[in-house]
């Protein structure tokens, strides 16, 4: 029997006990006393790219909501966790890292694969343990230990998040358990709950008119029912972003570009959950501020999300706590303030849709994948850059609108094929629909080694490029060639070689009406559809032309 291999059962053993139910493990020999329960207890998910293997994790717990436990061997392979830990911490997603260490005494020798790792995620983690070499007589804190961890990453102070547990392993590493301590509830085995703070007595009822703006759940998701119901008390338009859940009928989905076209300015803005991407609905609401409106954030981790600094109150208090207080001591506001909304949303939706249709545009793309999702009730994910900006600006509300999830903590595309895939693990049977750009996928394209057999489409809208920046700056102020080198970077790879070559059946999309029964080829397995559409250029061209057809239609 070895005491390492009961140490990291009863591990295993308390975070079943709480609740844990997956871990994802990548190959190595110095984790094994910990990969080796995790497999007997857990859904256990083993990945080769350790890298990747934390993303998968983090699709899995965005998509569960519970901590999920990512397991590797020690050096380099902890150190590639760092930016799935990353977005971890920015987006509020739990996860319980687990990297296995060489023992002290082979620390500054020059052993192979030893490198510091107990501070590796410092700053990211919302706690990290190093317990040393587990030893006899230790016994009564392993069980902590784990709950701890749970406790922390499900529950901690500034939000869900990453933990990290630095575990040294001595050889020999195989053997197995012996009797597992027993469980004993108390302050330290309990996970914890959520909490749930009411908002200040003092807080006084909303009035004037006022606006809703919804985010996505990384600053706190909010009940789409209490929104609409403390919207439909106040008179107030609600603005929601698809990530948030409430871009339901009778919400405002063209946000962005009706707030382009200069409409009336709100005496009260309301912000829930995180920012959105769109620079023009941020600079309305700055507009508003700079005349006097009272801007509320609900800040339920004390994070304050208010990246232009107009945020005239920061409310302390859980999010769904604070809409059921707000709504009933809110009064009724008379109706023509949310009429006007309206008339601009229908105007606006139809002005979208004479631009779009009946051509294959990167908008039109996301607007008809976000509709497909809805009917086939279907998750999606939707990668950084333009896909999430284009879903934001164009997709519409809908009576049931589709769970989207993306990587918002720190915004980046690394990962993003890796987490749809654990989005899609965490889904199954139900299909995943992935949004993602060309460079998105290649950028991520080891995620698809030894692909799992999970039902996971990738739509991938091949534009040739980095087509994001070709709305900066840097697009007009360059030469042309200067740009395409630096910024633009056209794929020498091509998007539908390097998917079959990995196994992924592939279809080729050129025209709108081919794009719904091409998703409709491989709703069971893995597959790839990929997009072409036209230059970078031109999708600048199509931005603009939306923008100026709501302008047109809002203030003829």
């Amino acid at each position: 029997m070895s005491v390492q291999a009961t140490f990291s059962a009863t591990l295993v053993d308390e975070w079943a006990e709480l609740g844990v139910t997956d871990a994802v493990v990548c190959p190595g020999s110095r984790s094994t006393p910990l990969a080796l329960p995790l497999a007997q207890r857990l859904r256990t998910h083993v990945r080769l790219d350790e890298r990747s293997a934390a993303f998968y994790a983090l699709g899995l717990a965005q998509a569960t909501r519970r901590p999920v436990v990512v397991c590797v061997t020690s050096g380099t392979a902890a150190a590639e966790l760092h930016p799935a830990v990353v977005e971890a911490h920015h987006a509020r997603v739990p996860l319980i890292v687990c990297t296995a260490d060489r023992p002290p005494e082979l620390h500054h020798t020059g052993a192979s694969q030893t490198i510091e790792q107990d501070a590796l995620f410092a700053v990211e983690t919302r706690w990290r343990a190093d317990p040393g070499v587990p030893a006899a007589g230790l016994e009564a804190t392993w069980r902590p230990l784990a709950a701890r961890a749970v406790a922390e990453s499900a529950h901690g102070p500034s939000g869900p998040g990453p933990v990290h547990l630095n575990l040294a392993f001595r050889e020999p590493l195989t053997g197995g358990p012996d009797a597992l301590p027993a469980r004993h509830h108390s302050a330290h085995t309990a996970p914890g709950a959520a909490p749930r703070s009411a908002p200040p007595a003092a807080n006084p009822p909303l009035v004037g008119r006022g606006i809703i703006v919804v985010g996505g759940p990384s600053y706190g998701a909010a009940d789409p029912r209490r929104v609409l119901d403390l919207a439909t008390k106040l008179g107030w338009p609600v603005l929601a972003d698809p990530l948030s859940g409430c871009r339901l009928e009778g919400t405002i989905a063209a946000a962005d570009a009706i707030v382009r076209t200069g409409p009336e300015l709100p005496e009260v803005v309301v912000q829930l959950g995180a920012p959105w991407l769109s620079k023009a609905l941020g600079t309305y609401v700055a507009e508003a501020a700079a005349a006097g409106a009272k801007v509320v954030v609900v800040d339920p981790w004390r994070q304050r999300p208010d990246p232009l600094g107009v945020a005239t109150e920061f409310v302390h208090a859980d999010v769904d706590a604070w809409l059921t207080a707000m709504t009933e001591a809110a009064g009724p506001a008379g109706p023509a303030w949310l009429s006007s909304w309206r008339t601009m949303e229908a105007r606006a939706q139809e002005a979208i849709e004479r631009v779009l249709a009946p051509d294959l545009s990167e908008p039109q793309v996301a607007r008809t994948l976000y509709r497909y999702a809805a009917a086939a009730e279907a998750p999606v994910f939707v990668s950084a850059s333009m896909p999430i900006r284009d879903l934001e600006w164009y997709a519409g509300a809908l009576p049931t609108p589709p769970v989207v999830r993306a990587n918002r903590g720190a915004n980046g595309i690394d990962g993003v094929v890796s987490t749809a895939l654990g989005v899609a693990a965490s889904a199954a049977p139900h299909r995943t629909l992935a949004l993602l750009g060309d460079l998105a996928f290649l950028h991520d394209v080891s995620g698809l080694v030894n692909l799992p057999e999970v039902p996971c489409t990738f739509v991938v809208v091949d534009n040739g490029g980095g087509g994001i920046f070709s709305f900066l700056a840097q697009a007009t102020a360059l030469r042309a060639e200067e740009f395409e080198h630096l910024f633009g970077t056209p794929p020498t790879s091509d998007v539908g070689a390097v998917a079959r070559g990995f196994g992924l059946p592939v279809v080729e999309v050129t025209k709108l009406s081919e794009l719904e029964p091409a998703l409709d080829s491989f709703p069971a397995s893995p597959a790839l559809v990929r997009v072409r559409v036209p230059s970078r250029a031109q999708n600048v061209a199509v931005h603009d032309a939306i923008n100026q057809a709501v302008r047109r239609a809002l203030r003829p």
